[in-house]
Parts: structure tokens; C-alpha cells; sequence
């Protein structure tokens, strides 16, 4: 059975939606797109405003997804944050985190906090 990349990741980001909820996250927006970027899931969770990157893994990968999100992949994920709370009217004063997702087959891993 073949799923193209889209529909693989649009998968996984359900799959992980339903895990944050369990995980007392409330979700707010998916997708959000900027012209340069875009961010995978936006979320609110203990107090914070979460920007949070969904990575998947195949069993045969050699690491977890976490390490896919890379110095250049950070800066657009904070740049395209920025231009959500603009858009939203949101203060530069909320506490906000940047999260990773890694999930694979059997597992979901949520690192809070995964870049500065």
C-alpha cells in the first residue's frame, strides 16, 4: 500500500493531534502557512502557546525525527511563528515553546522545548 509524502505526513499529524489532546494539549491551528514556511501544528499546553513540528520516522531510519530539525529548520519555524502572532494580535509577551514531534510506527516522543 503506497501513500505519497503529503498524505503520509497528514496522517502522522492526525495520529499526533490525538496524542497531544490525550497529553493535555488543546489544539489551535494546523498548518499554518507564511510565505516562507509553514509550521505544523499550532497548540496551547501548560500555559504556553506551543509551535510544534511534526518529524516522521520509519522503523529503518537511523534517528529519531528530532534531529532532522536543523539550525535552518528552526529559523523558519520561529520566523513563521512571528508572522502567526502578528496575524493573531498576539503579545510578544506570551510564553511561547518550540516542540518537536518524532513519530514513527509504534511510537510518539513529544521533546518539549526543543530549540531555544
Amino acid at each position: 500500500y503506497y501513500m505519497n509524502t503529503r498524505a503520509i505526513g497528514t496522517y502522522y499529524e492526525s495520529v499526533v493531534c490525538e496524542y497531544l489532546k490525550k497529553n493535555n494539549y488543546e489544539i489551535v491551528t494546523r498548518n499554518f502557512r507564511a510565505k516562507f514556511g509553514e509550521i505544523d501544528i499550532i497548540a496551547k499546553n501548560e500555559g504556553y502557546l506551543c509551535f510544534i513540528e511534526v518529524k516522521y520516522r520509519d522503523k529503518n531510519g537511523l534517528v529519531s525525527g528530532v534531529y532532522a530539525v536543523d539550525k535552518k529548520k528552526q529559523k523558519t519555524i520561529y520566523n513563521v511563528a512571528k508572522v502567526y502572532m502578528s496575524l493573531n494580535n498576539i503579545s510578544e509577551d506570551t510564553a511561547c515553546r518550540f516542540d518537536v514531534v518524532s513519530v514513527d510506527e509504534d511510537n510518539v516522543e513529544i521533546i518539549k522545548n526543543a530549540f531555544p
